[in-house]
């Protein structure tokens, strides 16, 4: 059940929901699974009378989330847990003068969320505990790979590593290391291909052999720290804004974003069936 205020709508989610099936087809869809099965309201009340769970994916203005949940809580069920795809507030700001606030938290899942596993957990001051655990369990059950956070920090968690390797990108561009395009270059053929099996942790621990990341530590700590010293804090200034535009536009070429979308919703889709063969064959 849907309620998004746009006058598009019905249509453009229903285009979302046909071009994505194929690629849930090839993910692996449940028995019946309808393309077709889903309705619209004009009310948010109406839209989760009958709600089992509520997904919240409203622009990212907290007044905003307010106002909706507002309209939707006269017609939600007393035991239903709505979470919210926020990219960066905490549950709990969302949930200060809320009906039932100990039912609200933060479910924010990765882009695009119909094809990436990841899901971020994060209950607010006044969630419940086993809210939360409901949660992990609901998106765990349906195929997502859930992680919980333990305390709230703005931006969650995932984003925050984001963004953090953004920074430097953004720094080296900005002091002319390199351009763009080999800036991305650098992190697709190289880190990327690592992160993509085992995160930085895992990543580190492999490179220090039989020891593990132990011996990296002691063996290259020291000059980490000095690079972390040395990396920038670059500022979105109109300067730099029109830098990482005009590299985006020669690494980018012809290619329309709608047409690097579809290369990388393509190469996800691909990757996560290797791995998921890989794991059979491991027997697990």
């Amino acid at each position: 059940s849907v309620y998004d205020p746009s006058p598009d709508t019905e249509p453009r989610v229903r285009g979302y929901v046909e071009s994505a099936w194929p690629t849930l087809e090839r993910l692996g869809l449940v028995p019946g699974a309808d393309a077709q099965a889903v309705s619209f309201h004009d009310d948010p009340a109406a839209a989760v009378a009958d709600a089992q769970f509520v997904q919240e994916s409203g622009t990212e203005r907290l007044d905003a989330k307010r106002a909706i949940y507002a309209q939707l809580e006269p017609g939600l069920p007393d035991d239903v847990i709505v979470a919210s795809s926020t990219s960066g507030f905490t549950a709990s700001d969302l949930q200060k003068g809320r009906v039932g606030p100990q039912r609200y938290l933060v479910g924010h899942p990765f882009h695009p969320p119909h094809v990436l596993p990841l899901v971020e957990v994060v209950g607010g001051k006044q969630t419940d505990p086993a809210a939360v655990d409901w949660l992990m369990a609901f998106y765990t059950h349906h195929g997502k790979r859930a992680v919980r956070l333990n305390k709230e920090v703005p931006g969650h968690m995932v984003n925050r590593l984001q963004v953090a390797m953004w920074r430097e990108a953004i720094h080296m561009v900005n002091e002319g290391v390199a351009s763009v395009a080999d800036v991305d270059a650098a992190i697709a053929c190289g880190p990327a291909l690592r992160w993509a099996i085992f995160g930085p942790h895992t990543i580190m621990h492999l490179s220090g052999g039989d020891a593990g990341i132990a011996h990296q530590i002691d063996h290259i700590g020291p000059e980490i720290e000095r690079w972390w010293q040395d990396m920038g804090t670059p500022h979105l200034t109109p300067e730099v804004r029109a830098k990482l535009i005009e590299g985006m536009e020669q690494a980018a070429g012809d290619r329309t974003v709608a047409d690097m979308a579809a290369e990388r919703d393509e190469l996800l889709v691909g990757f996560l069936e290797l791995k998921a063969a890989a794991r059979q064959r491991r027997g697990g």
